[in-house]
């Protein structure tokens, strides 16, 4: 227990106070016998000035000294911004030596204190008094004694030295090194509203259509960390600066920096449709981030989670259910097992590595989620889908970001599921930005999907990240590669008001657009958007409109397994194909206060019982059981409106996790013109209160 509890003081030592200085230069207390020396001799200095002085001082009782008693004394001691010694803890078996060690510190004299960034403060250290007492003099002599027998020796003596490359490990004051690394910023629609009006200014050179950013990419134009400290409460104590400030663990060195966090999600609510229905979600994890110089950052997330969602979000888990037993995959989230009788376990795990060698460069090894574009929606490369395996490489120069994506992914439908494996596809995209003037941006976009036919594996033709890939996938393999292509647009109309749009192309005729009978062929959405920054001059509130439009069939293809999903879950828009929506968004932010409101008024065109294929299943072979091929429209089938309204306030807990207490009210109405056995008429009212880390979108508008 001893040995935790000084553990417990050494770590705490570690952790101190942010300097807004990113120049830090500390210096250890001065002795007036130690004046001119610097670095490491001045280190030296203060632990031999601090042992001498124990030496001379330190009386062993007399009941000890009879029973010539050897052990040692652990001190642990602070030197305040006045150059005063503190004693925070002692750690000895003898409560006589605790006592005398306490007297000893406090006949101290007081010393030039040490200084961060030449101003003075306090910190904290660690001394080891071995009993009997030595002097520094006496300790260097037996140790040279020792030397020159053992070296005029034949016999062996065993090693007992100890090296002080572990206790001489320097630790800085934490100065928040993650604002200004090239660790990605966790996506949350929410939190990057705080930052999109800077990010969106007039002749902004960067490019915000590919998330998640970088805090790098950011702190050029938003001060994440002094708005960050802005929030701070005023607290002296460790658990207060833990629960309102600071991460839980977050240690600084050399070209070094870590912080570790518990990571929550605790809701508690109840869904009122055609029966009361109790929800909740209960996930705990924990994130470990960190980078090693100016080069390497990474984070990892891992997540254990039970929950039970609101009957519709339900039956929608359940109706994408892989194979093998399972009964569900949560959307966002990946496959999930039983819990209880009625509800699912589902444990995630998140992982980054970005590796950033120069300015133009920037390479992240990766499992979770990406997401192209500027709207709240993407009809390119959503985070709607489960995590997946991807490596990402970021070239960024003049007005141009280059995005190349290679991703892996799973079909876990019972067809392609052999000897209980799930079947593996490959995506590989690329997304480039332009910045044509300092108003307008235009971004390409084009990727391909193909499996692994005839052993084909990951096609290495792809690797080269400034080939076309349509070009590439017709000469490998033209009839089992799905392409797609498409093209992003925002303009700047002022800081205020920015206008941006997709159009996605997954399949072209051209012969049958001219024929003007609405083909099936002519698979292609598009997406129009506007946001107003501090609208009506009112300080932090955002509102956006944004509408899309997917006819149907897109993001299928004639063999299903290279259709654009991953996990049942469709890359592109989360409804799949064939629907319009219009999405009217409102955010607001005031300190540590949030709210948020969003209205979803949509029409799909869903399936009858009846195995036709109208379009909004991307898991379906287009060229089976099709109805029409011309005279397709959006709507077509089962034609099904649906409205929600989502609304969500709450108070920030603490701004390095983003942990949230929120409460959350979420109104749908689901309403198809024929009621099937899967589709029918239903009201929902689900309300939800709890504590959250806002680190992903929890998309439930399904």
């Amino acid at each position: 227990m001893k040995k935790l509890i000084v553990l417990l003081f050494i770590l705490t030592a570690f952790i101190s106070n942010a300097q807004e200085n990113s120049s830090i230069s500390e210096r250890f207390p001065v002795f007036p016998d130690c004046e001119g020396q610097q670095n490491t001799s001045l280190e030296t200095c203060f632990y031999n000035q601090v042992h001498d002085f124990v030496y001379n001082n330190f009386k062993v009782s007399d009941a000890l000294a009879e029973k010539q008693y050897k052990g040692s004394v652990i001190v642990l001691f602070e030197v305040t911004d006045q150059g005063k010694f503190v004693v925070q803890y002692v750690d000895a078996n003898e409560a006589d030596l605790i006592t005398e060690s306490k007297a000893v510190f406090g006949k101290m004299p007081q010393v030039s204190p040490p200084t961060y960034n030449g101003k003075p403060t306090y910190s904290k250290y660690t001394i080891k008094i071995n009993i009997p007492l030595q002097s520094i003099a006496q300790i260097q002599a037996a140790k040279e004694a020792e030397a020159i027998t053992q070296s005029n020796s034949k016999r062996y003596f065993p090693n007992n030295k100890e090296l002080n490359e572990v206790d001489g490990i320097n630790y800085k004051t934490f100065d928040k090194p993650q604002f200004e690394s090239h660790l990605n910023i966790p996506f949350s629609h929410s939190y990057y509203a705080q930052f999109d009006d800077e990010m969106n200014q007039i002749g902004a050179n960067n490019h915000t259509s590919s998330k998640p950013f970088a805090y790098a990419d950011v702190s050029k134009y938003y001060n994440l960390k002094a708005e960050n400290e802005k929030l701070y409460k005023s607290k002296s104590g460790w658990w207060g600066k833990k629960l309102w400030n600071e991460n839980l663990v977050e240690i600084q060195g050399e070209d070094y920096w870590f912080t570790l966090n518990p990571i929550l999600d605790l809701q508690l609510g109840r869904s009122q449709s055609d029966e009361s229905n109790s929800t909740f979600v209960n996930t705990r994890g924990i994130q470990f981030n960190g980078g090693l110089g100016k080069t390497i950052n990474f984070t990892t997330t891992i997540y254990e989670s039970q929950g039970r969602f609101a009957g519709y979000f339900n039956r929608y888990a359940e109706s994408i259910k892989p194979s093998g037993g399972n009964p569900a995959i949560i959307p966002g989230i990946g496959i999930a097992k039983d819990f209880k009788s009625d509800a699912y376990d589902f444990p995630l795990a998140e992982a980054n590595l970005a590796f950033t060698p120069s300015k133009f460069i920037n390479l992240n090894l990766g499992y979770g989620r990406n997401f192209i574009g500027d709207g709240y929606r993407s009809l390119l490369l959503s985070d709607g889908a489960s995590p997946y395996p991807y490596v990402k490489l970021n070239t960024t120069f003049w007005k141009i970001k280059y995005t190349n994506i290679y991703t892996w992914l799973k079909d876990v439908r019972p067809e392609v599921t052999l000897d209980r494996t799930y079947a593996t596809k490959y995506v590989a995209s690329h997304y480039l930005s332009l910045n044509v003037t300092k108003k307008l941006n235009l971004g390409f976009f084009e990727s391909v999907v193909w499996t692994n036919q005839n052993d084909r594996g990951f096609d290495m033709s792809f690797v080269n990240p400034i080939i076309f890939y349509r070009a590439v996938e017709f000469g490998s393999s033209s009839r089992s590669g799905n392409a797609l292509l498409g093209l992003t647009s925002k303009y700047k109309f002022n800081n205020q008001v920015n206008f941006y749009g997709q159009f996605l192309l997954d399949e072209f005729s051209l012969n049958d657009i001219k024929a003007g009978e609405k083909s099936w062929k002519n698979k292609f959405g598009y997406q129009l958007g506007a946001k107003y920054f501090h609208a009506f001059n009112i300080k932090n509130l955002l509102l956006q409109l944004e509408y899309n439009h997917v006819r149907p069939y897109v993001y299928a293809h004639s063999e299903p397994i290279t259709n654009y999903g991953h996990n049942n879950q469709s890359l592109g828009h989360n409804w799949g194909g064939n629907f319009k929506e219009f999405i009217a968004i409102a955010r607001y932010n005031k300190g540590r206060y949030f709210a948020d409101a969003k209205i979803t008024f949509g029409q799909r065109g869903l399936d009858f019982d009846d195995n036709a294929n109208y379009g909004s299943n991307i898991y379906l072979d287009y060229d089976v059981n099709r109805p029409l091929d011309t005279g397709v429209n959006i709507g077509q089938g089962n034609k099904t409106t649906i409205f929600i309204a989502d609304l969500q306030a709450g108070y920030l807990i603490n701004p390095a996790t983003n942990l949230k207490l929120f409460g959350s009210v979420i109104y749908r109405n689901f309403s198809p013109n024929a009621e099937t056995l899967t589709d029918f008429k239903e009201s929902t009212t689900w309300l939800s209160l709890g504590v959250r880390c806002d680190i992903f979108n929890w998309y439930f508008d399904y």
